[in-house]
């Protein structure tokens, strides 16, 4: 968002702000009409909500797949089912493109390293499921917006609203706060890594390039380099912790394992990653040193937030009377 704005677009982002909005009210205040905040479920938007966009970017959905197990339903209505919706609001308004970010774990337990836009699809779990749903679907739409699909390696670094629930960043954390990293199912698994701002920068490029290199296309967004097993990783993490040490779980094998190739988004939209793991494990320390990142935050959680909505949601149910807990009104 802050690559748009900075180029002089004017954004809308649409959100339930499950996580807050502080990061997101911020900009707003400094860029003013330039950003419009809309709290909204995604489930419940249509046309009116989409008039005189030029573009669309759906990002919306259940993140991290043990959040996404929580309530299949949901995450399907969320996942898929609002992203379809809103490419067909999208061709009522008018709009010219949709940028839909999907995942790298659409190819889940594969077989081979490099795996290309091309290779066969093998998704392990229903959020890598509905990804690859909404890429077929999407692509099979005839007429409105010209579609492009971004397959992201798993994200690192530090964000607005930062994770703690993915691989570089939850590793760090418990390097630095508990001087262990642990690593479930053997940690042969190969993963790829792109840091948040490359993310958004892969984006901005499938926003701006010329049509005929980005729309119709899907493309890997990462950086060959950043293809690493499991286990590797913990010990470049532990290598910039001292103290800290790895320890091998005796746990399931992760059934996810690919290996990844970025050569198509490199060639069609000039595109290289920035960020190396190993800066951006840096990164994730000093931000913890200085305080910047609480590791105790629960919105740094996605399963553990989702949870905590879910229980705050069960309490009212029980509790509340004609829509209100105690009834005061305006009383206060």
């Amino acid at each position: 968002m802050p690559l748009l704005l900075d180029a002089g677009h004017r954004v809308t982002v649409i959100d339930r702000f499950f996580f807050g909005s502080e990061t997101l009210k911020e900009s707003s205040d400094r860029v003013g009409a330039a950003l419009t905040l809309l709290r909204a479920d995604v489930r419940r938007v249509g046309a009116r909500e989409l008039e005189g966009a030029d573009a669309v970017v759906y990002l919306a959905g259940i993140s991290n797949d043990p959040a996404c197990e929580l309530d299949p339903r949901l995450t399907r209505d969320v996942n898929l089912t609002a992203c379809l919706e809103i490419a067909k609001a999208a061709e009522k308004t008018g709009v010219r493109r949709f940028v839909f970010a999907s995942s790298c774990s659409v190819y889940g337990h594969a077989s081979g390293e490099r795996l290309s836009e091309t290779s066969p699809l093998n998704p392990v779990s229903l959020y890598a499921r509905c990804k690859a749903e909404a890429e077929g679907e999407l692509f099979a739409r005839k007429g409105g917006p010209a579609v492009t699909a971004l397959r992201f390696a798993t994200l690192f670094g530090v964000a607005g609203r930062p994770r703690f629930d993915l691989a570089i960043n939850v590793m760090v954390k418990n390097a630095y706060t508990r001087r262990e990293i642990v690593v479930d199912g053997g940690g042969r698994q190969w993963r790829p890594f792109v840091h948040v701002r490359d993310a958004a920068r892969a984006i901005h490029l499938a926003l701006t390039s010329d049509s005929e290199r980005a729309t119709g296309q899907v493309f890997n967004v990462g950086a060959d380099e950043n293809n690493l097993r499991i286990l590797n990783l913990a010990y470049r993490i532990r290598d910039q912790v001292p103290g800290a040490e790895v320890r091998v779980a005796a746990t399931d094998p992760d059934l996810r394992d690919y290996n990844v190739s970025f050569e198509k988004i490199r060639k069609a939209l000039d595109f290289s990653a920035k960020v190396s793991i190993d800066d951006g494990i840096g990164e994730v320390l000093d931000a913890l040193k200085q305080g910047r990142l609480d590791p105790n935050d629960r919105r740094g959680y996605t399963l553990e937030q989702y949870g905590f909505l879910a229980e705050v949601e069960r309490t009212f149910e029980r509790l509340s009377l004609d829509g209100k807990v105690l009834g005061l009104g305006g009383v206060g």
